[in-house]
């Protein structure tokens, strides 16, 4: 039988402080207040004292109102029936659909023991160039995308969520604006890949422990995909957001803060999230994708800054495109010696020239005379730019290297490239 209490002993912003006996932290409780009825979770013990976080908020709650504790964590139904669905942090339809209420599965479980992984050996095509030929997205990998506000993180989001080569796409909004929403969810349908996709979505006006639970919600959907032999790659928009909830909450319950006020375990916290990436040594995977914003353009800051000790490499997005230094995948030499023989010299040797094209441009910018050199790597510059870094570029992996022979037959003799003399036999463009 659930615990019913009838006084609550503080109110605290949108905490609550009961005393109850029998409660264990993480529980669930429903407080019915003037408004109406509202989730809440219990996140601090005390003896005998419970805190609980109201989903809702602390508005409308009185001294006298019940609280009544169901036993149980945060549960998500999971079903086929998912699939092309809306739902908000408390797990409640965004999309006028049905509730689903039937299989719940709990949230926020424990990572895959490292027995069961297998080491990441398939690359995830997404049609982006400076993904798929110079750091490669890898099955199981996690990784942020490191932007400042203001980048189109979003629309990057989207792009992949309908190119990459998965079964299941699981995307997580944390803050979002309801415009953002709405870009996703109209992207998908008109790209044909919401049929394909679970979207958990809190927006910036929705309750802010609700945040917290998308990662939760969403990874535990695509843990259950992934135990069906599908391979699921979650996307996540944006961790900031998520720890910018969590320090919320922390100064509420009075926590001690650590580095400019986010609580002591945010690494931990980010932590238990991005290991959930996996792939089974007989089933599915799990891939993640989550964009980091980072305040100021800072990585040092907490977030980008923890996130960094955490995953396998990131994207750097400025100026609308994924920036080639300071970007990495630390896993693409698992993929990339498979794909073409041409890949890894390819992309050193055109990354190579496009550092020497930086160069260039510094020279330029300083006055220095421009020598016959100098102009080949302008080109050369321009160009990459432009058919390489442009995020509206959409080719397979295949013709990226094709064009990537075609933009160096363009600017430079042969022996200019640098590159093996059997490659540019292979592969150097036959001009008519």
């Amino acid at each position: 039988m659930n615990k019913v209490y009838s006084k609550i002993e503080s109110i605290t912003g949108s905490v609550i402080t009961v005393k109850a006996e029998g409660i264990r932290y993480g529980d669930l409780a429903e407080v019915d207040t003037v408004f109406g009825t509202s989730l809440a979770e219990v996140n601090r013990l005390a003896g005998d004292l419970v805190s609980l976080q109201v989903f809702a908020g602390g508005r409308g709650i009185s001294t006298g109102d019940t609280v009544r504790f169901l036993g149980r964590p945060m549960q998500v139904a999971f079903s086929e029936n998912l699939m092309g669905r809306v739902f908000s942090g408390s797990g409640t339809p965004r999309d006028n659909g049905p509730a689903l209420t039937d299989n719940p599965i709990p949230i926020g479980g424990p990572s895959v023991n490292p027995a069961n992984r297998i080491i990441p050996r398939n690359m995830i095509r997404t049609g982006i160039p400076m993904i798929d030929l110079f750091n490669t997205l890898v099955v199981s990998q996690k990784l942020p995308i490191f932007s400042v506000s203001g980048e189109p993180y979003n629309d990057l989001l989207a792009r992949i969520a309908m190119q990459a080569e998965v079964d299941v796409i699981i995307l997580g909004g944390m803050g979002l604006k309801y415009d953002d929403y709405l870009f996703f969810k109209d992207t998908l349908e008109e790209g044909g890949a919401l049929s394909r996709t679970v979207m958990f979505v809190h927006t910036a006006s929705d309750p802010t422990v609700e945040c917290l639970m998308i990662p939760d919600m969403s990874l535990a959907v695509a843990e259950q995909f992934a135990l069906q032999g599908k391979d699921v790659l979650v996307l996540l928009t944006d961790m900031t957001n998520f720890a910018d909830a969590m320090k919320e909450i922390s100064i509420i319950q009075e926590q001690v803060p650590s580095n400019r006020g986010y609580p002591g375990d945010l690494y931990s916290q980010l932590a238990s999230r991005y290991e959930k990436a996996v792939d089974f040594e007989s089933a599915g995977s799990i891939t993640i994708l989550g964009v980091t914003t980072m305040p100021g353009d800072d990585v040092t800051h907490p977030v980008p800054d923890n996130t960094g000790y955490i995953t396998e490499g990131q994207y750097y997005l400025k100026n609308g495109r994924i920036e080639p230094f300071g970007s990495l995948s630390r896993l693409k030499q698992q993929v990339n010696g498979k794909t073409r023989a041409d890949h890894r010299a390819l992309m050193d040797g055109m990354i190579k020239l496009y550092s020497a094209f930086r160069d260039t441009l510094e020279k330029k910018a300083m006055g220095f005379i421009m020598t016959a050199w100098d102009d080949k790597l302008l080109k050369y510059g321009d160009l990459f730019e432009k058919k390489m870094m442009d995020l509206t570029v959409n080719i397979p992996l295949e013709k990226a290297l094709d064009l990537g022979w075609e933009i160096l037959s363009d600017c430079f003799s042969p022996e200019e490239t640098g590159l093996r003399t059997e490659l540019i036999n292979q592969f150097w463009p036959k001009k008519d």
